[in-house]
């Protein structure tokens, strides 16, 4: 069965999951997604039956509230969906700017997922007053409803009875975890808030994030964490601390499609880091099968169109 995947989301990593969900140990109770975001991770992991139960988290509470819809409501706000895709027809900016104002007062479920659905290449952006203040994707009209159907009906499933839903700081959702329990991390990257990019409700401090997975590592937590990458000799994102004892593997992205289009033959590499308590529970050499091993995956900095 194909990966659903109802929310549009750029670096979302449902590219990767492949990749990730082979670092899963066996017998591992709740996933956590502290920065659920599209939650790529959770949906390939309950589809492949790689754990029993789900805890999605972000501190973004409209997010939360449209997952809330997806898992429990699906029918209700597929249709809704449909309303609003059809009604755009003819003044699609208009309309657009005019939902993303609505939105803005309301927070309603079904806005968000016609603005995540419309909105310049998935890639979603707030202000400073934690408003959506993204453009639309003018070539285009958003995923069709009847897609968009399918996906959220085929999601709803995967997490209904499974999943609990919260809407904490990442750090308090955290501390929940136990050591049967497995952490994916996929957070902000760094500079994001300062150049636009998704934002966290305001910036992740890198002092306090290596604090977290550090107290991570104390109470012998398994975790991954999809962190920072490279592209030619550009590299994205400061390095981690060896005190924390991970294991870093690069994974060959691919040519970068913005080097391409100026002309240059980079290729990107995105690193997934695995905690000292998450090697320790797997069976294989990790090193052996990764070293050297080429991965042809979408980039960090890409989106693949739905």
């Amino acid at each position: 069965m194909k990966v659903p995947h109802p929310i549009p989301y750029q670096g979302s990593k449902r590219n990767l999951a492949r990749e990730i969900l082979s670092f899963f140990p066996k017998n591992t109770n709740v996933l956590f997604e502290p920065f659920a975001g599209s939650a790529a991770i959770s949906i390939a992991a309950a589809l492949k039956k790689k754990c029993s139960q789900f805890h999605l988290n972000d501190i973004n509470k409209p997010l939360m509230n449209l997952w809330d819809s997806i898992i429990n409501e699906p029918e209700q706000l597929a249709k809704q969906y449909a309303k609003l895709w059809r009604a755009q027809t003819g003044n699609e900016r208009k309309f657009y700017d005019r939902i993303r104002e609505k939105f803005n007062r309301t927070s309603r479920p079904d806005f968000l997922l016609y603005l995540f659905a419309r909105c310049v290449k998935a890639a979603v952006r707030y202000n400073f007053d934690g408003e959506f203040n993204q453009s639309p994707d003018n070539r285009r009209r958003g995923r069709h409803p009847s897609l968009m159907k399918n996906a959220i009906l085929a999601t709803s499933p995967l997490f209904k009875g499974r999943c609990i839903l919260t809407n904490l700081d990442y750090n308090q959702a955290l501390v929940l975890a136990t050591p049967d329990d497995l952490i994916y991390m996929d957070p902000p990257y760094q500079g994001t808030f300062v150049n636009g990019g998704f934002r966290y409700y305001g910036d992740i401090k890198l002092a306090d994030f290596i604090d977290s997975l550090q107290a991570l590592h104390a109470r012998k937590i398994p975790f991954i964490l999809s962190y920072d990458g490279r592209t030619g000799n550009k590299t994205f994102g400061e390095s981690l601390p060896s005190h924390l004892e991970l294991t870093k593997i690069e994974v060959d992205a691919g040519r970068s499609s913005q080097a391409t289009l100026l002309g240059r033959n980079h290729i990107t590499y995105e690193s997934v880091y695995l905690s000292k308590a998450l090697v320790q529970k797997l069976d294989f050499n990790i090193e052996r099968i990764f070293n050297g091993v080429s991965r042809n995956q979408i980039s960090l900095f890409e989106f693949e169109e739905i």
